[in-house]
């Protein structure tokens, strides 16, 4: 049975108020920060098997209630119940990934002169933020959270306030677990919470997913008291789908790159580049698959695509539309309101899954990031003309590129700007793998055995084993 009640939850994707959330001010950032703090040095100075053993438990109940936190997600965020299932399973996974590093961080062995030597410490590096994006709430989340509480510190998280739910059932599962009370805190609130965590002086590290201009925000509100940051922000990445593909395989690989949660991931390669002579094939065949997609209650296994997260932005996205076809742009398919049959769904924030032909590069659905389901397709004639067309571009979050050459795959994933190149697929993310961006899309990983350096700092001892040298009176 269902520990949590569903019904008390409005659904979102049905445009009705989900919840009532009250953002916290300086008080209860505060009390957040300092039991974040009291639990991570207990937390810290447990052995990292005894951290294991906490986080596999959390894992554990995660994939016992799996489908009821995916369906929680459903409410919370509105993409379709079957994305949210595998957004509940990877999170599962990262937090048993973790749990099994947890007793492996160690530091290194120097021999020094004469019998002396040093040695260095992986240390915690004490109370870290996360602030989350509503695209992937409950997966940020644990994202940010697994990596942070594997090296011995605590986090306190911020979700989007679009999205505020998930969240604090995963502050209820890790309590339930067993880590020490206030390890795993987490505030509600928009810009003003988050610029109260971002300025805390008691705050070590912060992890933040979002926009280009707020990263920049967190960026130079953190260096006040020069706090680490990570940041994965905004992308506008290129596919680029050579004539020897295997077309089938490219159309559906542009797909995942673009209707994925309703178009709303950042590192979907919404520039979509085609080698000329295979482009109206391959336009006939995304178009035909695009048209297919079965838009409506998210909560149906058989639905795949659900509501845009709000009004606001199912307008901004409609924009994006209007103004490509004022650019010049062809709509071939979608880019339209959607309403679903069923009357409950009448006032939900749905679009139809959006191709559109005849772009350019300096157009604006081509430039910009769109954050909705829009894909703009370009052609192209040669491999050294369309790296620097993708290249053209202040975000390098992600890319892809659709070839049997293997030597060309190698060649242009090389030289692609971007922070992940995915070969023949595309939005494939496993735990294991490292994910972050190059230039303005942000820095440092998330993900991946790497990850542990962003959430530890190294500690030099040196041990003399012999006399001190008399330097002074020599």
């Amino acid at each position: 049975p269902c520990k949590y009640d569903l019904c008390r939850l409005t659904v979102v994707y049905a445009g009705r108020k989900l919840c009532d959330m009250f953002p916290c001010g300086k008080e209860e950032v505060d009390q957040a920060i300092q039991s974040a703090h009291a639990a991570y040095l207990k937390w810290s100075k447990m052995a990292g098997m005894e951290r294991s053993r906490v986080m596999l438990e959390a894992a554990r109940i995660i994939r016992e209630r799996r489908d009821n936190i995916a369906k929680l997600e459903v409410i919370n965020n509105g993409k379709s119940i079957t994305e949210a299932q595998v957004d509940i399973d990877v999170s599962w996974q990262t937090i048993e990934y973790y749990a099994g590093m947890a007793g492996t961080l160690a530091g290194q062995h120097i021999q020094l002169p004469g019998g002396s030597f040093a040695y260095t410490r992986r240390e915690p590096l004490g109370v870290c933020v996360g602030i989350g994006a509503w695209n992937y709430p409950f997966q940020v989340a644990v994202w940010k959270s697994a990596p942070a509480l594997a090296c011995g510190n605590a986090m306190v998280f911020k979700p989007s306030p679009f999205t505020p739910v998930t969240a604090v059932i995963l502050a209820e599962i890790y309590k339930e677990a067993g880590v020490p009370d206030g390890l795993f805190n987490v505030v509600q609130g928009g810009a003003e919470t988050g610029a109260l965590l971002c300025n805390h002086p008691n705050v070590a590290k912060v992890s933040f997913t979002g926009s280009v201009p707020t990263g920049k925000k967190v960026m130079e509100m953190s260096a006040k008291t020069v706090k680490q940051v990570t940041l994965e922000l905004g992308g506008k990445s290129p596919l680029i789908i050579f004539k020897d593909c295997e077309l089938d395989n490219a159309v559906k690989g542009a797909l995942m790159a673009n209707f994925l949660t309703q178009g709303q991931v950042c590192c979907n390669g919404t520039r979509v580049y085609v080698q000329r002579e295979i482009l109206p094939k391959f336009l006939e065949e995304v178009v035909r698959k695009t048209k297919t997609i079965r838009i409506g209650d998210p909560l149906l296994e058989t639905t795949r695509m659900g509501a845009l997260i709000t009004k606001q932005q199912l307008d901004k996205v409609l924009g994006f539309v209007s103004q490509a076809k004022k650019e010049g742009a062809k709509v071939l398919c979608g880019g339209d309101a959607f309403t679903p049959d069923d009357p409950k769904l009448k006032g939900g924030y749905f679009m139809s899954p959006c191709v559109l032909d005849n772009c350019r590069d300096d157009m604006t659905c081509v430039k910009e990031e769109i954050f909705g389901p829009v894909m703009s397709v370009l052609p192209f004639d040669t491999e050294e003309e369309v790296l620097m067309r993708a290249n053209n571009t202040t975000f390098g979050l992600a890319s892809g590129v659709f070839t049997r050459d293997i030597s060309r795959a190698h060649r242009v994933a090389e030289n692609l700007q971007a922070g992940t190149c995915f070969i023949n697929n595309y939005n494939i993310s496993p735990v294991e793998v490292p994910f972050g961006g190059y230039k303005q899309s942000g820095f440092g990983k998330e993900n991946g055995q790497v990850t542990i350096e962003y959430y530890s700092q190294l500690k030099t001892v040196v041990v003399e084993m012999g006399d001190v040298d008399d330097y002074f009176n020599n």
